[in-house]
């Protein structure tokens, strides 16, 4: 039967004491926050925490460069693609320029950007994306441009509405001179961008400086014409960077020379590559001539541990550090005290390069480590040295030398790159120029790792990676003695048996220099001096594939030198090997003889040989050495074997090498 009786009304959730303890409870938190926010310091000032720099920090909403620009205001973009740090510096000089002209620029490095934002830049006012790009190796994009260069390669989109201009950075010793500069600079038209200035094309064997300065000049005032505005007519001569001495900086956060991360010289820890080089123990340091007034050197790396490979062909790449005594003469030209801790702090916040090395670092580290203070200062650095002349025929001098009047540009030429005159000589020999070492440091390039082909097969030395050598020391025509960075610093390093190994940061670079895949390919190669290092791997390498019981085909080494008591280097192994059947030796001793002989007598004299390897057997043809001469010697002389003894036009000719590069039958490893 339902009950009719009602129910009870429900007891309150919370008490009246449940409300007054909430009550004394908030109020405690509140006192708490507001006693703690007293603490903080005012929004107005601001506070620097000193960070250690890291590579490649952009997030993703970070790598939008359209965002960047619209948000500061920008309409001018200057990507790079850089492998010395060149074209950055060229891109850098480009964009701090464009407020000359009103147009507020920044610097960008394609790795790190989305470049599909490309599309999206002409919904900006008076937008321009300029591109300086070098060409690198045989025609290849540089590392950081990779990306960039395969998408636009494979890309199908429109680019109507994009303006654009084009530097490219090459060499004409190389046969694919400014290639990706070119290449690029066809393609956005192509794909409906508007140039606004003619492709420009620097040649680094010539004088690179000139070119872009030459290019340069015509180049502004083209854009004036395109977008209607006009000069601002004020000289450019701001700072990117702002100078932070720190001496309260622990010195566990002190860079003392890494690349990237800190302390990974000591923290060790693979994968390792040219932002993280390994440290490696140096085993064998031995001077390969017999005699003469110069050396040259075999070097022997320990990579046990290091889970790094390389194979025959491969380079080696050496950060070396800066000649003590030069260090220490620019510090007191600069009056300054090298051990004071200091960061660079990019003025421009929506940079992605906050620094120009790592930071924080002292003054002895950064001029040891991180700047290349051998380099021939170029223009602007001049021009910004000026301003520091305390004599005004200093400062005219200096600035006369800076600009690009043909008076100008000649003596450029005489006094910096004939005489070989880097920053510590020209502030010694303008003896009222006396700049801040910090602006030094942020006027420097980038101290740049040295490579070399490596000299040896892994399929023989497993655990060890070696290089040879020589030795560069000149004397300038001002009497001064000129040393080169990397081989002085390797010079001064030899292991001693009772002593820890000397270390020497390295990293492996890949390479297409490479054997044929089937070792019963025949081979020609041909290296004169120490453009016989990556041979000495491919000799060890078929002698091993020999001693395996492999059919080797022929492999014929043409190496040249001056004389065979000398300079004849690693002439044991190489006789030995020719002893037993891996390889057959043409050697031209140069001045051994009344009448010089050279390599490239030598092919001339073997036209049947070299046509049979590489006509009738299809082999492999391999260059390495100097680019500007004996490269460009080589392949003519190849070039009419294949048309007189292929019965070819010069133009058949031409082809028939053309299509041994892409198949990989003609490969060079030359350098200028």
């Amino acid at each position: 039967m339902e009950s009719t009786q009602e129910a009870p009304a429900p007891e309150p959730f919370f008490s009246l004491l449940d409300f007054i303890l909430l009550a004394v409870l908030l109020g405690g938190a509140v006192w708490w926050l507001l006693k703690n926010k007293k603490k903080e310091p005012p929004a107005s000032v601001k506070s620097y925490s000193i960070q250690p720099t890291t590579v490649n920090t952009m997030t993703m909403a970070e790598n939008s460069f359209i965002k960047k620009l619209k948000s500061s205001g920008r309409s001018l973009v200057v990507f790079y693609g850089s492998q010395t740090g060149t074209a950055e510096e060229f891109a850098g000089r480009l964009a701090k320029e464009g407020m000359k002209f009103r147009l507020k620029g920044m610097v960008a490095d394609p790795e790190e950007c989305d470049m599909e934002e490309l599309l999206q830049l002409k919904d900006i006012q008076n937008s321009l994306a300029v591109f300086c790009l070098a060409t690198y190796g045989e025609g290849d994009p540089t590392d950081n441009a990779m990306e960039f260069y395969e998408w636009i390669t494979n890309g199908d989109f429109d680019l109507t509405g994009l303006n654009y201009a084009v530097f490219g950075l090459g060499n004409k010793t190389y046969e694919h001179y400014n290639k990706v500069g070119i290449y690029v600079d066809k393609r956005l038209e192509e794909l409906g961008a508007s140039r606004v200035f003619e492709l420009g094309l620097g040649d680094d064997d010539a004088n690179i400086e000139d070119d872009f300065i030459t290019w340069k000049d015509k180049f502004w005032p083209a854009v004036c014409e395109f977008y209607g505005i006009e000069s601002t007519g004020e000289e450019v001569m701001m700072r990117q960077y702002r100078l932070l001495e720190q001496p309260d900086v622990a010195p566990d956060r002190i860079y003392s020379g890494e690349v990237a991360r800190l302390h990974s010289l000591v923290n060790q820890r693979p994968p390792f590559d040219a932002k993280n080089p390994y440290l490696a123990p140096m085993k064998v340091n031995r001077e390969l001539h017999k005699a003469g007034d110069r050396s040259c050197m075999h070097v022997e790396f320990d990579l046990e541990g290091s889970k790094m490979r390389y194979e025959a062909g491969d380079h080696l790449a050496v950060y070396p550090v800066n000649d003590t005594d030069l260090v220490e003469r620019l510090g007191k030209l600069c009056n300054a005290d090298l051990n004071t801790v200091f960061s660079l702090i990019n003025l421009d916040t929506d940079s992605s390069k906050k620094h120009p090395f790592p930071c924080p670092t002292t003054y002895r580290a950064a001029l040891t480590h991180y700047l290349e203070i051998t380099a021939l200062p170029r223009t602007h650095i001049i021009k910004e040295l000026a301003e520091y002349c305390s004599d005004e025929k200093d400062k005219e001098f200096l600035k006369m030398m800076s600009s690009t009047t043909p008076e100008g540009k000649a003596k450029y030429h005489s006094w910096v790159q004939d005489a070989c005159r880097n920053i510590v000589h020209i502030l010694e020999d303008t003896p009222s120029c006396r700049p801040p070492i910090d602006h030094i440091c942020e006027l420097l390039p980038r101290l740049q790792p040295r490579y070399y082909s490596i000299s040896s097969s892994s399929k023989l030395h497993p655990t060890t990676v070696h290089i040879t050598a020589v030795l560069v020391q000149y004397e300038t025509p001002t009497g001064r003695l000129n040393k080169g960075v990397a081989t002085t610093f390797l010079s001064l390093k030899h292991p001693e048996t009772d002593q820890p190994s000397p270390r020497v940061p390295i990293f492996i670079r890949k390479s297409q220099f490479r054997l044929p895949t089937k070792p019963e390919t025949p081979v020609i190669m041909i290296g004169p001096g120490t453009g016989l290092a990556p041979f000495r791997g491919f000799i060890q390498e078929r002698d091993v594939c020999r001693k395996e019981g492999k059919t080797v085909g022929d492999t014929i080494l043409y190496f040249g030198c001056r004389k065979r008591s000398e300079d004849y280097i690693y002439e044991e192994e190489l006789e030995d090997y020719a002893k037993n059947g891996t390889v057959k030796l043409r050697l031209a001793f140069s001045r051994d003889q009344p009448h010089k002989v050279y390599v490239t007598h030598l092919l001339e004299q073997d036209a049947d040989l070299l046509w049979d390897v590489i006509g009738v057997n299809k082999g492999h043809v391999y260059i390495c050495g100097d680019a500007k001469n004996m490269a460009t010697d080589v392949r003519n002389i190849l070039l009419n074997i294949i048309k007189t003894k292929g019965n070819m036009s010069e133009n058949e000719a031409q082809q028939y090498i053309k299509k041994m590069e892409t198949q990989k039958r003609y490969s060079a490893d030359v350098w200028s």
